[in-house]
């Protein structure tokens, strides 16, 4: 019963944080000093086709109508059309929340895989050489600036060496001779499965940089916290125990310490995980890797209100479902939670 209840307060939470993200991007859209129905229509059109414009987008009506309609049209499935493009918003997220998933798994694979055996190694030896040596490059990745990060491996590893590409996601010949049919979005898993080698390994050589570029903060924060929390864990009185009773250090550390040190692990790299969907913006300018990064900052640009509001709302999303899968399996590992009302 109480884990039932847990469920229930915690969706309602989301959805609550939800409505209010939606409700302050739309209205904030809405009182720009910018006429959207002459950024639809074009700045060459007419009053007459203005005011067309206004009418058929119902920008005419009072803004609660507006909204209510807006609400309306969302739940049904359709996020407005780009006044740039003209396209359905809807269609154009589909074509660019693959790329930035892509890239965003790339590195945060990447993160886990490096981070937390490092991060063991660290908690294992704490307050050696290794473990210092360890903490002060942690320190140093985790601070220094994304575009300093991504302009210093595009000039070793493209503009020196020429082992990888410097930018975009296939060399448009690749893309011209051995085209990738698009079923996931995803290219590595898309060119995969058609059995296009070629164009995976263009596309994979194309994912390494800004995916390590991504995976430098989550790398650096996984590390800390999985050395931190291990190297808390080690000093438990059940671990104590164990050691008394003669237990090898590798069972100590793998089948006992490691699991209650997890837990806060998990939690970080799930809240770093949504926050890296919000921050990948920049990562996507400079490796010119075509994801929502990339088209948010283009609709910014041009003022696009309905491209800002539905990627604003993207985003909450998979923050907000990230943090509550991450907040429900903490639950149900952590008996501790579970021994309240």
């Amino acid at each position: 019963m109480f884990t039932l209840d847990y469920l229930l307060r915690r969706a309602m939470a989301s959805l609550l944080v939800i409505a209010g993200v939606l409700v302050l991007t739309f209205f904030a859209a809405r009182i720009a000093p910018s006429d959207p129905a002459r950024l639809y229509a074009g700045q060459r059109a007419r009053p007459q086709q203005v005011e067309e414009v206004r009418v058929r987008l119902g920008l005419d009506r009072p803004l609660p109508q507006q909204f209510i309609h807006y609400l309306a049209a969302l739940l049904a499935g359709d996020w407005g059309d780009s006044f740039k493009t003209k396209r359905s918003v809807r269609e154009d997220l589909a074509l660019f929340v693959p790329a930035t998933l892509e890239l965003l798994l790339a590195g945060f694979t990447l993160a886990l895989a490096i981070g937390l055996p490092l991060g063991v190694a660290a908690g294992m030896r704490a307050g050696g050489v290794f473990d210092r040596s360890i903490s002060i490059l942690a320190i140093l990745g985790a601070s220094a600036p994304v575009f300093a990060l991504a302009l210093l491996l595009q000039q070793l590893f493209a503009g020196q060496l020429h082992w990888l590409p410097l930018g975009g996601r296939l060399d448009a010949g690749v893309s011209m001779a051995h085209p990738v049919a698009q079923y996931s979005g995803f290219l590595l898993l898309d060119a995969a499965v058609t059995g296009n080698w070629l164009a995976w390994r263009d596309a994979a050589a194309h994912l390494i940089l800004p995916a390590v570029v991504v995976a430098i903060y989550p790398l650096c924060l996984i590390l800390r916290m999985t050395r931190a929390a291990l190297a808390s864990e080690l000093h438990a009185p059940y671990i104590v125990v164990a050691r008394a009773k003669g237990l090898p250090t590798r069972q100590i550390v793998l089948h006992h310490a490691l699991r209650g040190a997890l837990l806060p692990v998990l939690t970080v790299s799930g809240v770093a995980f949504a926050y890296a969907f919000t921050g990948s913006i920049l990562v996507e300018l400079l490796f010119r890797w075509p994801g929502v990064g990339f088209y948010v900052t283009d609709a910014i640009v041009s003022r696009d209100f309905p491209v800002i509001v539905a990627v604003t709302l993207v985003s909450t999303l998979i923050f907000v479902w990230v943090t509550f899968a991450i907040d429900v399996l903490h639950h149900f590992l952590d008996p501790r939670t579970r021994t309240g009302g």
